[in-house]
């Protein structure tokens, strides 16, 4: 088993810890370790109505960050030190916005507003302001099913900035490398992810050999279809010979020469869908918004 601060021993003895003077439901308590990688905890705490976190000391704006993303009404239970042990204090999260964390330690966070399940199709809002033109959320919750996410991926997202963000959500226990070439889309992922508090995101700002090095390998690429597309996707094709394909483009001509491309570099299982969503004006007509194509395919 992999070296960790809080092993089996110490989770159990302030589970015990917090039974032993909380009212808490053990049963939904979600246990969350941030000392490890990719763990991100507003989006846990969020979505649960008990969180146990671990954490070690430092985070000094561990509470502000919370805050800000609308936690304030939170309850948060602690102790002082590293141990299980000794009296229990607990204060309103909006109360302990100016404390760090002094010690390596558990804390039970209750959110009585938590909602429990993830809604796919976050409305654009949600989402920084910035260079980035978002596509509309009902396109994205089609793209996200097609994707197919579970907890644990790891996906490639490239020149798709709120798909980034959906995906790092769903695949909170995985990592999502984010590509965007242009350097003020970039630092709209980078506020998108502080947003949201998101620790599973590597931004990186193009894709070959030498950048792709290191960093996870990716299951699965989402990708706005461009002028190196092919060279994108034999990349990726070169780190992982079985990587699934979801790409999206508004040129049909593109779109009609891609299932060519798949066949060429071994992608199979192709599948082309359009996608046409039409909304209802305070005029009383109907609004048609740009109608992409979606190209799925498995190598």
């Amino acid at each position: 088993m992999e070296d960790r601060l809080f092993t089996n021993a110490h989770i159990l003895a302030w589970l015990q810890y917090f039974a032993d003077n909380t009212q808490v439901d053990l049963e939904k308590v979600k246990l969350l370790d941030i000392t490890r990688r990719n763990k991100n905890l507003i989006p846990t705490v969020e979505s649960n109505s008990a969180v146990l976190v671990f954490t070690e000391a430092g985070h000094p704006d561990i509470f502000y960050r919370m805050w800000n993303a609308g936690l304030g009404e939170c309850q948060v239970w602690y102790n002082e030190g590293s141990d299980p042990s000794g009296p229990i204090k607990h204060d309103l999260l909006k109360d302990m916005i100016d404390r760090g964390i002094n010690a390596s330690a558990g804390m039970l966070i209750l959110n009585p507003n938590a909602r429990s399940t993830y809604k796919i199709g976050m409305r654009n809002s949600s989402f920084s302001r910035g260079s980035v033109h978002y596509v509309g959320s009902e396109i994205r919750a089609v793209i996200l099913n097609k994707m197919h996410l579970s907890l644990g991926d790891t996906v490639c997202v490239i020149s798709g900035a709120s798909i980034a963000v959906e995906s790092a959500l769903i695949a909170a226990e995985g990592t999502v490398i984010a590509v965007e070439y242009s350097q003020s889309d970039r630092q709209t992922v980078e506020e998108n992810v502080q947003q949201f508090g998101l620790n599973n995101v590597v931004v990186v700002d193009h894709v070959d050999d030498e950048t792709m090095k290191g960093l996870p390998v990716p299951s699965l690429c989402m990708l706005v279809a461009s002028a190196s597309m092919e060279q994108e996707i034999e990349c990726l094709l070169r780190l992982n010979p079985h990587m699934e394909f979801v790409i999206y483009t508004l040129d049909f001509r593109c779109a009609a020469s891609i299932p060519d491309l798949f066949q060429r570099l071994g992608i199979g299982e192709t599948e082309v869908i359009q996608i046409s969503v039409s909304k209802l004006t305070p005029k009383h007509t109907f609004e048609t918004e740009p109608a992409p194509w979606l190209i799925c395919g498995r190598a």
